[in-house]
Formats: C-alpha cells, structure tokens, sequence
C-alpha cells in the first residue's frame, strides 16, 4: 500500500510545476480531503462544484468592509482551493476525469475572481479614491473590469500554457494538456455533427482559449511545429528547452493562483482594495511581459540552433 509521501508525489503535475505553498500548504490538505472524498465514493466534479460555491461565497464577503466578513472571504476562498486542488488529485490519482469535469475545472476560478472583482467594484464605489475628494462611483467598475478582462485574464491564460508546454517535454503528451486549437476546432465539429451540445459547448470555447495561446506565441509555434522537433524531447534541445523554462516556472506560478488570492487577501483586510485591481495591472503585468518575452526568446534561440545542425 502507498504511503502518504508518495500518494502525494503522485498526485502532483510535476515537481517544476508546483509551487512552493501548494507543495507544503494546499497539496497535502487537497489530498487528505481526496482520500475522504474518494472513501465515501464522491465523484471530482462535485467537488469542483462546491468550490464554485465556496469561491463566489468568498467574493460576496469581500464586498463588505468589516473585518469579520472579510476574514470568512479569507476562509472560504482557501476551501475553494483546496476543493479545486482535491478535484485534481483525485482525478490524478483515481482516472476520473471526464469532458464536464474539465469544464467545470476551467469554469470554477473564472467564477470565482469574477466574483471578487465584482466585490471590490461594489465596495468601493461609495469610498474616495486614494489621494483625492472624488468618490470611485462607476470608475471602480471600470478599474475592476480593465483589471479583470485586459490584465488577468491573459496572464493566467499564458501562464497555463507555458506550464503546460514545460509539462509536455518533460513528460510527453500523456502527461500535459498542450492541445492545438485546430484539433480543438474538429473535435467540436464531430460534436456539432452528433448534436452534443455540452461538447459544441465545451470544445468551441476551448478552441479559441487555444487559439489565444497560440497568436500571442509566435516563435514558440514556429519551435514547436518544426520537422521533428516532437521527437526531440528527450534530446539536446529538449534538455535545453526544460533547463531554461524550468527557470520561468517561478514566473507562471505567481501568475496563476496563490499570489493573486494573498494580495486580495491583505488588500481587503486592511481596507484597501483597491490596491488588488492595481498590482493586476502594474506588478503582475510588468511579470507577465518579462515571463513572455524570455520564453519566446527561448524559443527563437533554440529553433536557429536546431536549424545550424
């Protein structure tokens, strides 16, 4: 039988890819949770359903601004982590993985950032904007939405992927989720042809969320899609490729969740948050274009040296 050290090893994406909380902090809870839940026969996707609820729960919280409402956003956002964390290792480590469940997996911490960008839009619309006399009103709507759709949105979108590409050298197909908008595109025509309307659903969204990866990486898919660099995995290039991405990996990690949710956490607490849609558009902005511009220098280096030999 498997001790808990190794169920635990087993249940991560990778070791490059996990971060330094997730692997002292959120893995460990999200995998004791996963062995009760698993006991008592309880599927992933319900899991990730009641994160859905913990999480929009969380934002509802945060739009008050008494401390005791803010510390149960605190509280129920991690339980929403560590609900979506428990939903992975449970579909890592039991194969239960399904085409709803990679919906809703996806869904899940859309809703819930949207819900505390909406939160902190409706708090600070009666309170005055730092360093002036004039009341947020509508702007603090204006400054979440910005913040939300042009900032966020794309930084944990890319951030995802260069995980995911990282995942497939060093680990192959079988061992990331780095699919091409083209396939995407002709799985929802089969579904479309089948009058399955949860996979049309699905699998055209899914599409374009590759397609958007895939325009804002131009050498990347040139590397990529080179003769037989596939093949190259296991080689010289694809050593090279996971020593330099493998120094990135820290980039993408604070781009995805843990960062993110400590900032709303402290911007809120001390009544101040404001500052949360702020560092999206400032700090984590300034991350994401250095993150992008040294991967896609990666990958122009590495595709002329594989054209010199």
């Amino acid at each position: 039988m498997a001790t808990f050290k190794q169920l635990l090893q087993a249940s991560f994406k990778s070791n490059d890819t996990e971060e330094w909380l997730d692997v002292h902090f959120t893995r460990p809870i999200g995998l004791v949770f996963a062995l009760f839940w698993n006991r008592l026969g309880v599927h992933p996707n319900v899991i990730t359903i009641l994160s859905i609820f913990l999480g929009v729960g969380a934002g509802w919280m945060f739009h008050y601004s008494d401390l005791a409402h803010n510390i149960w956003g605190v509280v129920l956002l991690m339980f929403a982590n560590f609900c979506d964390s428990t939903d992975g290792q449970m579909a890592r480590l039991t194969g239960k993985k399904t085409l709803i469940g990679r919906m809703l997996d996806g869904f899940s911490g859309d809703l819930w950032f949207a819900a505390i960008y909406a939160a902190i839009a409706w708090r600070l619309m009666p309170e005055t904007i730092p360093f002036t006399t004039v009341k947020w009103g509508i702007w603090s709507w204006v400054l979440c939405a910005v913040a939300g759709i042009f900032f966020h949105s794309p930084q944990s979108s890319l951030a995802d992927y260069y995980r995911q590409i990282h995942l497939f050298f060093l680990k192959g197909k079988n061992g990331s989720e780095l699919d091409h908008s083209e396939q995407q595109r002709a799985i929802y025509e089969q579904h479309k042809r089948d009058g399955n309307i949860i996979g049309q659903l699905f699998f055209y969204n899914y599409a374009n969320y590759c397609r958007s990866q895939e325009r804002r990486t131009p050498q990347f898919q040139e590397f990529f899609r080179s003769e037989g660099v596939m093949e190259l995995r296991s080689e010289d290039i694809s050593q090279n490729f996971l020593e330099e991405s493998r120094k990135l990996m820290p980039y993408t990690n604070i781009l995805t969740f843990n960062t993110r949710a400590i900032v709303v956490y402290l911007s809120c607490l001390i009544n101040q948050p404001w500052i949360y849609p702020v560092f999206e558009i400032t700090v984590m902005q300034a991350l994401y274009v250095y993150m992008h511009r040294k991967h896609e220098n990666l990958c122009e280096r590495l595709k002329s040296k594989k054209v010199k030999k």
